[in-house]
């Protein structure tokens, strides 16, 4: 049984008519990659319910997850906007991913620390984000997300707004600590290179649809004329 499946899901935007087919193993790294609105950040958004289908099931482990808000699915997402509040330290930044209100035992203030040290940020509890590097913020935002203790991390472009080097040093982590934690990731990105930095596998989305899965070097070196056109070859 895959750790998550879209089945038939449906959605409209603007004028285009979405349906998404996917299955997605327990502990894979999947990325989503496709032109420019071909629906990848709103297939991401409907897995995390932020969007509503018109009809469809999500399902994790066979269950079905539709009726959960965003907050109580399995899933927990990073955007390309670590939204990151400048006022709060780092600690609290992170905290924030435990409980909206700040009220934490002192088990749940270790556990943030301990998140900091799992993204390198050992030390710069009390910082503000500002007193940060483009980097540093994106290690805060994967520490918040890591204290949800979600088993499906999704991916929606974090890392775009970065030079490639520090793409690269981004999904090492993000690699690493999947490989630590037996995390499920989905990852949509507008640049090849990161799924092929990636490794794992790819699924090729155009015009709402999921036309190819598989390992992502068969993906990118897919005949399918659609494929060829997004890569420019």
């Amino acid at each position: 049984m895959p750790h998550l499946e879209v089945r038939d899901l449906a959605f409209r935007y603007e004028d285009m008519a979405m349906r998404f087919d996917l299955a997605v193993e327990r502990g894979a790294f999947l990325s989503i990659v496709g032109p420019s609105g071909a629906g990848k950040s709103t297939l991401l958004s409907l897995i995390g319910g932020f969007e509503r289908p018109a009809s469809g099931q999500v399902l994790v482990d066979g269950k079905d997850i539709m009726a959960l808000a965003p907050a109580e699915r399995p899933c927990t997402t990073l955007f390309q906007d670590h939204n990151l509040f400048a006022h709060l330290s780092v600690e609290r930044n992170v905290a924030l991913g435990i409980d909206p209100n700040l009220r934490l035992t002192d088990a749940q203030r270790a556990e943030v620390r301990q998140s900091l040290a799992d993204v390198g940020l050992a030390g710069m509890e009390h910082r503000l984000p500002g007193q940060l590097s483009g980097g540093e913020r994106q290690r805060a935002a994967i520490a918040r997300c890591l204290v949800r203790h979600r088993p499906i991390l999704l991916l929606d472009e974090p890392f775009a707004a970065v030079g490639p080097g520090l793409r690269r040093e981004m999904l090492d982590l993000v690699k690493a600590l999947q490989a630590r934690l037996g995390l499920t990731v989905i990852m949509v990105t507008h640049d090849p290179g990161d799924a092929r930095h990636a490794g794992g596998r790819t699924a090729f989305v155009q015009a709402g649809r999921v036309l190819l899965v598989d390992e992502t070097e068969r993906v990118l070196g897919s005949r399918m004329p659609e494929v060829r056109a997004y890569l420019g070859s």
